[in-house]
């Protein structure tokens, strides 16, 4: 369901109705004459449908999380903010940026468009730029030679499943964060058959090696062997960018998640 254009017909059609009653019906009824319903409902509801659409479009979108690729950082059920405007101004529905302003950088955690099917938002956390060399090898991360060190720390625990997972930290860029490595699971990836720019990446038992094409983006999710990502689907196209998630503002579950996202 594409939300962003319904919220824009809902717009569309409020704002007819509030033009025809602003400039025109409201000055044919007669003084004291009730509103007829279509103006009660489909005027008074347009500022609000609005400024709704606006916030979402342009500022900030609310998600919730559906899945656990990104575990510690977040869980499933967390709900998050995605600044919309941090990687440039689209426009809604079409998602054409209209105005530069910054880029992805290593470490952010990235909302976008899932390449394989753009009707879904994913989100994954961003260690390659355009240009970058990116190699994933035995559960070790390099980028452009530089090895990414994996600093150990306690072992996360699933309180559903009472499982634990080995769990390091880790530092992309200038962002700080943690990861979940499963040593029992294998290190290579079964890639899709084809994606654009299939012929960037490299695989073999080990792992995959892949350099980035200008315009796009290697993604990965912090548990990373339960994670489907840019190992397997390949690169994140500059247009398929939704934003950066800033902010966990809700989770049903655990309100001492609230907080900053690293």
């Amino acid at each position: 369901m594409n939300f962003a254009l319904i919220l824009f017909s809902l717009v569309i059609a409020t704002g007819v109705v509030w033009s025809i009653d602003h400039f025109w019906a409201r000055k044919k009824r007669p003084a004291g004459t009730p509103d007829p319903w279509w103006v009660e409902y489909g005027a008074s509801f347009f500022p609000v449908i609005l400024a709704v659409f606006v916030l979402r479009s342009f500022l900030f979108e609310p998600f919730k999380i559906p899945s656990g690729s990104m575990i510690p950082t977040l869980l499933i059920g967390d709900f998050i903010l995605v600044n919309k405007y941090t990687y440039g101004i689209r426009l809604p529905v079409i998602n054409k940026k209209i105005v530069e302003m910054n880029s992805p950088q290593r470490g952010d955690v990235m909302v976008f468009r899932y390449p394989p099917d753009p009707s879904l938002d994913y989100i994954k956390r961003v260690v390659g730029l355009p240009g970058d060399k990116v190699v994933y090898r035995n559960k070790k991360l390099t980028v452009n030679g530089a090895e990414i060190v994996q600093t150990k720390q306690d072992d996360y625990l699933d309180s559903e499943r009472l499982f634990y997972t080995p769990r390091f930290s880790e530092k992309l860029g200038t962002l700080e964060h943690q990861i979940l490595v499963a040593p029992e699971s294998p290190s290579y990836v079964n890639p899709f058959a084809s994606f654009p720019y299939r012929e960037n990446c490299l695989y073999n038992s080990e792992g995959v090696i892949c350099t980035v094409p200008a315009g796009q983006y290697f993604v990965m999710g912090d548990n990373r062997d339960n994670s489907q990502d840019s190992r397997f689907w390949g690169f994140v196209p500059d247009e398929n960018l939704v934003g950066k998630a800033v902010f966990i503002w809700f989770n049903f579950g655990d309100l001492k998640r609230i907080g900053s996202i690293n």
